[in-house]
Order: structure tokens, then sequence, then C-alpha cells
């Protein structure tokens, strides 16, 4: 009887050390699980790791390839592929941006990710010179690998998520797979039809998330399943658009060094860097601001997220990189007659930085500041004189411009974000 009794003791005792291990491994998979998750509503969870700006520096590259590449072909013809090109590489960024909205960068399985995409990026940047050329291919392999397989990936690693968030990005995948198929069409393609082709492809990526990624069957996904860390997608965007300027510093600085120390250079120098602050100022002192606060207390963060960061951005960005070619092109003649083309970057540049800060402000406050409006009007007035000046001089003027919007701007955002909690109940109630 003793003999049993100690039998059965050894059993249970076997038994409750199975059930402690069994036990232990689910948890400590549902806490591994649960860390490839970015928290939501913490003061760290709007912070941007490391890992994410290690990875922004492959489009710091991307967004010099941009501007070099349109001044080699500074043509009608380069400033539509210029577009096409900026569209392609700022999709790629924006959607890993959303990506690790939800993914924890901290975690090796996502660290490792970034550090493909990194990868898969340094090929397409430095594709984009030759991307209309020998190119081509390369680029778009890259493009559509970075795409699809970012998106697959993250299919996986929601394998024990949200399952609507797992559903979400497979209507994404869907949509991916179908431009990568315009995409690779076009790497293989003449010149002329991979304009064409391309342009399909952007534009059935680019009308994908206002169809709420419609698939058959599967449907579509309504913003509320996109609840994102809209602290996070603030400072990430507002980081790229530091990536942009950058690329303005850049171009000032190394354009000047290899010119003659003389007041006209020097003139023009001051000029470049002085457009740069005032659209820093712009973006940062007001738009920014602003951005923050409302994604940040909205009730649909997804929304705004979609509307106003995702879409609009794209001209701020497309914006810097004119104007860091006008700057480049100031430097190098600041004095006699200023061609239509160069007056075109001058002040189009600018102006699209600055139709992009309306649109933003529009769609997150439901507010147009009228800074912002008599700076584009004024840039507008311009344009029959733009040709009479010599480019210091039209250059000089659209800094005082920006300046002025830049001033005029910070004493209405001052006000905005005081009145912030009356204007979110107002929306709210609507």
């Amino acid at each position: 009887m003793a003999k049993k009794n100690k039998k059965a003791w050894w059993i249970s005792l076997a038994l409750s050390g199975l059930t402690y291990r069994l036990g232990s491994g689910m948890m400590e998979r549902k806490t591994m699980e649960s860390a490839l998750f970015r928290s939501r509503g913490t003061r760290e969870s709007g912070k941007v790791s490391f890992i994410e700006l290690f990875f922004d520096l492959v489009f710091v590259f991307a967004v010099t390839q941009l501007s070099h590449s349109f001044l080699e072909n500074f043509t009608l013809e380069g400033a539509v592929r210029l577009g096409l090109i900026t569209m392609a590489v700022w999709w790629v960024w924006i959607f890993t941006a959303w990506v690790i909205n939800w993914l924890n960068p901290e975690t090796k399985p996502v660290r490792l990710m970034l550090i493909v995409l990194m990868l898969l990026g340094l090929i397409m940047s430095t594709s984009i010179p030759e991307a209309f050329g020998h190119s081509g291919l390369y680029f778009a392999l890259a493009y559509t690998i970075f795409q699809v397989g970012r998106t697959a990936y993250t299919i996986w690693v929601l394998r024990e998520g949200s399952v609507e968030l797992r559903i979400n990005f497979t209507r994404i995948l869907g949509w991916l797979v179908l431009s990568g198929a315009f995409w690779i069409a076009g790497g293989f393609a003449h010149e002329s039809w991979r304009l064409g082709l391309w342009g399909v492809a952007l534009i059935i990526e680019y009308i994908s998330p206002s169809l709420g990624f419609w698939l058959p069957k599967l449907g579509r996904t309504p913003t509320q399943v996109w609840d994102v860390e809209g602290s996070h997608m603030a400072e990430r965007c507002g980081l790229f658009i530091i990536i942009a300027l950058g690329e303005s510093i850049l171009v000032t600085g190394a354009t000047f060094a290899k010119l003659e120390w003389s007041p006209t250079h020097l003139a023009a120098f001051v000029v470049s860097f002085a457009g740069t602050v005032a659209m820093w100022w712009i973006y940062f002192e007001m738009t920014a601001k602003t951005g923050h606060h409302y994604i940040a207390h909205s009730e649909d963060p997804g929304r705004v997220a979609r509307s106003a960061y995702t879409y609009t951005h794209l001209l701020l960005v497309a914006g810097i990189i004119v104007a860091a070619v006008a700057d480049e092109l100031l430097l190098a003649h600041p004095t006699g007659h200023t061609d239509a083309k160069t007056a075109a970057v001058i002040l189009g540049g600018p102006g699209l930085y600055l139709l992009g800060n309306m649109l933003f402000m529009k769609i997150v406050a439901s507010v147009i500041p009228k800074a912002y409006i008599a700076g584009f009007v004024a840039l507008a007035v311009l344009i029959p004189f733009a040709t009479e000046l010599t480019p210091l001089l039209l250059s000089a003027v659209v800094a005082v411009v920006l300046a002025a919007v830049a001033m005029w701007g910070s004493v209405f955002t001052e006000r905005l974000c005081r009145l912030l909690p009356q204007a979110l109940n107002k929306q709210a109630q609507g």
C-alpha cells in the first residue's frame, strides 16, 4: 500500500511539473507575441526607435538621388519622372511607417524585417538615376519585393494578433500584388511604355487606401480598424520632412563649398539657407504642432493618418525636393537672366510646399490659415515678373514671403492650439 501511495505521489509530481512547463511555455509564447506589437496610450508608445532612424538613412540617400536626377534631366519629361519616382519612394516609406505603428521595432523579428527592407531600399535608391534606362527592372523588382514582402511578413506576424488587422493586410497584399505586376512589366518595357505602366501601378496603389483596400469576398477595411498611435505617426512623418530639408542643407553647403567666396555667392548662400529655415518653421511651428494635437485626440486617428499624413505629406516632400534643385541652380547662377525653367522651380517648390500645408490643415483642423493663403497668392503674383528678375532677387523675394508666412502663422497656431478642446468637442458633436 505504501509503495502504491509513493508511486502515485511521483506520478502526481511529474504531472504537476509537466503542467507547469506547458503553462509556462504558453505564457512565455503569449508574452513574446504581445511584445511584437507596439503598446498604445503610454508615454513610450509614440517614441521613435533607433532602428527606425537607422532605416531612414536609406531614404536620405533616395531623396538625394531624386534631386540630382532631376538636375541631370532638367526638362518637362524629367519633372514627370521626378514626380513618379518621388511618389514611389514616399509610398514605400509611409506604408512601412504604418506597419511599424503596429509592430514593435525593438523585437528581433521586426528589426530583422527593417534591415532586409533597408537592403531592398538601397537597391531601389541606387537604381533611381537610371530607373527609366538600364536599371528599370532592378528598381521595379526592389520596389515590388519591398512592398509585397513587407506586407506578407506582417500578415505572418499577425497570425496570433488582431483578426481584423490581419484581414486588412491581406486586402493590402492583394492590391500590392496587382500593382506589382505593372511595376515588373514596366521594368521590362521600353521607356515610353515604362512610364505608362508605372503610372498605372501608382494609380492602383494610391486609390486603394481611399477604397478601404476593397477586395471581392473580403470587403473593405473601415478606418476604425487602423487604430494608429497618433503621436508616433506624427513624429515619423515629421522626421521624413527633416530628411527632405536635410537635402536642401546638403545641396546648399556642397555647392557653395565649390564656389569662389564672393559677395554675390555669399548672398545666394544666405538666401538659400533662409528659405530652408522658413520652410522648417512653417511646418514644425504650425502644421506639425496642430496635426500632433488633433491626431492624438481624434476619435478616428486612422482617418486623419490616412488623409492628412499619407497623402498631403507627399506634396510637402515634393516641394522641398524641387526647392533643393532651385537652391543649386541659384548658387550656380545667381545673376543674369532667369529662364522659365529656373523660375518654375524657384516658385514651384515653395508653392507645392504651401499647398501641402494648406490641405493638411484643412483635413485635420477644418481650417486654412490666412498666412498660407496669403503666401500662396504672393507666389502666384510673382509669376508674370519672374523672368524679369535675377535668380538671386527672385529667390530673395520668395524667402521673404516664406518668412512672413512663418511669423504670421506662428501666432495663428498658438491661438488654434488654445482653442483645441472646443474644436474637438464641436467636431465630435458634428
